[in-house]
């Protein structure tokens, strides 16, 4: 773990826990760092590529972190995703940064 890698812990659809170190400074968001981990089976998670043009990869926010707000495209994508919770959000739309250290997100039931 270098200076710019922070720890992320993912619950993934079957319910284990996994502690994944993300780098900060590649650019990656959430979405991403699930596929690089293989935390689900291909072709279930992030099916757009990352353009908030589905849902697959949504998430539910598990702790307290000041991630970036909603944008209007990303309200209206969850408002038509199954399984959604007040803290729902499209894990492609979550940038890795260095303010999302020890956050706790769970991986949406495969919709």
């Amino acid at each position: 773990m270098n200076e710019n890698d922070i720890n992320i812990v993912i619950t993934d659809r079957e319910g284990v826990i996994h502690d994944v170190i993300a780098p900060t400074d590649m650019s990656i968001n959430l979405m991403e760092l699930i596929k690089i981990h293989e935390l689900e089976n291909d072709g279930t998670i992030g099916i757009c590529g990352g353009m908030n043009m589905c849902a697959s990869c949504q998430c539910y926010i598990e702790s307290q972190h000041n991630i970036i707000p909603k944008s209007d495209d990303e309200e209206a994508m969850l408002s038509e995703a199954l399984y959604l919770q007040s803290n729902s959000r499209l894990a492609c739309q979550i940038p890795i940064t260095i303010d999302l250290d020890n956050l706790k997100i769970k991986i949406a039931p495969e919709s």
